[in-house]
Parts: C-alpha cells; structure tokens; sequence
C-alpha cells in the first residue's frame, strides 16, 4: 500500500498513554498519524518508534487547553497533514475533589479540555470530511461519564457531556457517511494517576492497560463503512476499582 493509499488519522493526547499506544496501534495497521500534544520531545520519541513501520508520522504541539485557538490549529493540521480520515479525541485530564470543594477555575479547566477542546478539535476536522463524505471520528470518554463516583465530580461531568456529544453528533452527521464512536473505558494503568490533580489509590497492576484500550479503538476505526460502534464500554476484569 503506498503512502497515498494510506488512511490518515489525527490523535490528540499522543505523547503518552492511550494516545501512543494508539498511535503505535494505528501505525502497525499502515494508518498515517498526526500526533499532537504540549510535549513535542515525546511526539518527537513516539514518531520514532514509529519510523521503522512505513507509515507517515508527524508530531504537532498543540496545548488544547487554550480552546479558543483549537479549530485554527486543527485546520492547520489537516492542511499540512492531508484530508483526516479518522479523528481520534484522547486527550484530557484527571481531577478529584468533591463537588463542594472544587473552585469555579478547576471546573471551567476540567471541562474546557476534556469537552469544548474536543468540540473545537471535532469543528476543525469535520467540515473536511463533509466534503469527502466519509470519516470517523472516536471520543474517549470514560465509565465515569456513565457512573458517579464520588471526588470526581468534575471529570464525570465532562465525560458525560463527551458521551453525549458523541451521540449528537452522530445522528446529526450520519448522513454525511460519517461515524462517531464514544469509548468508554474503566480504570488505566497511565500517568493520569501520577498528576497533581489527581489523588486517589488504587492497585493499578488490575487496571486495564493502553494498549489494551487501543486495541479497541482501532477495531472501532478498521469497522467496515456500512458499520459503526455507537458506544463501547471496557472494564479491568476487576470491575470498577
């Protein structure tokens, strides 16, 4: 297959966790992968990795936490990249704290990036695949945007409106061939739990792993056109930790 014939999909949060498995999943596959992150070093390290599979990888440092600049940089991307095939929405952040304790400037940054980016990343990418008339487009969300938990009422908000979006979208865009995919996974074994906004202990040997969780979203993407995964739950064989 040449460089040409090649799909090409779009990862946000690549540098690390689920964002690099995928990316390693996708090339692997023979998928070409735009990779965008804050930390380019790693991007630069993750499309090295990639280098010997044959696949086109090019690194893009992005902070999608300043949304109102994310459907410009999106554009951009695809302008440099080529037309974005399947558009993958992982990057985010973890918080916990209860309801009560959770300051107006921590909730407005939980759902600004876990939400409007992905908003902004999907208005970016989508008016490129209206025109072609196909597309796919994956949000990961999490089993926390389909149930409570306490302390992490912020980030289960933002999942649930992930969902959410997810669903909108795909009845609105369905008649432009495209598909949306919410996956929502439990617990994974990332970084997530080793930032500061995040306390919790859990035993994270019984959490899933990324590779695990890209797995399932490159069989979500590799679908055939006539079929779509609406929503896709992935639980550690443990349960909800």
């Amino acid at each position: 297959m040449s460089v040409e014939q090649n799909r090409r999909a779009l990862i946000t949060g690549a540098s690390s966790g689920i964002g690099k498995a995928t990316a390693l999943a996708f090339a692997k596959a023979g998928i070409d992968v735009a990779l965008v992150s804050r930390s380019v070093d790693k991007l630069t390290s993750v499309c090295e990795a990639i280098s010997h599979t044959g696949v086109k990888a090019k690194a893009y440092e992005v902070d999608l936490a300043c949304v109102s600049l994310v459907q410009e940089k999106m554009q951009a991307i695809a302008q440099d990249f080529g037309n974005i095939d399947i558009l993958v929405n992982n990057a985010g952040m973890g918080y916990t704290a209860n309801l009560s304790e959770t300051p107006l400037s921590d909730w407005q940054r939980v759902i600004d990036l876990n939400l409007t980016s992905v908003f902004q990343c999907i208005m970016g990418i989508l008016p490129g695949m209206r025109t072609r008339g196909a597309g796919t487009i994956i949000n990961i969300s999490s089993i926390s945007g389909k149930q409570a938990f306490p302390n992490w009422g912020a980030y289960s908000v933002s999942k649930a409106g992930l969902i959410v979006l997810s669903q909108t979208l795909a009845q609105e865009e369905r008649a432009h061939g495209i598909r949306v995919t919410a996956i929502c996974p439990g617990a994974v074994n990332t970084e997530i739990w080793d930032t500061q906004t995040v306390h919790a202990n859990f035993d994270r040997s019984k959490m899933l792993t990324p590779e695990i969780v890209a797995q399932s979203i490159l069989h979500a993407a590799l679908l055939p056109e006539q079929a779509v995964i609406d929503e896709l739950t992935i639980m550690p064989r443990a349960g909800a930790l």
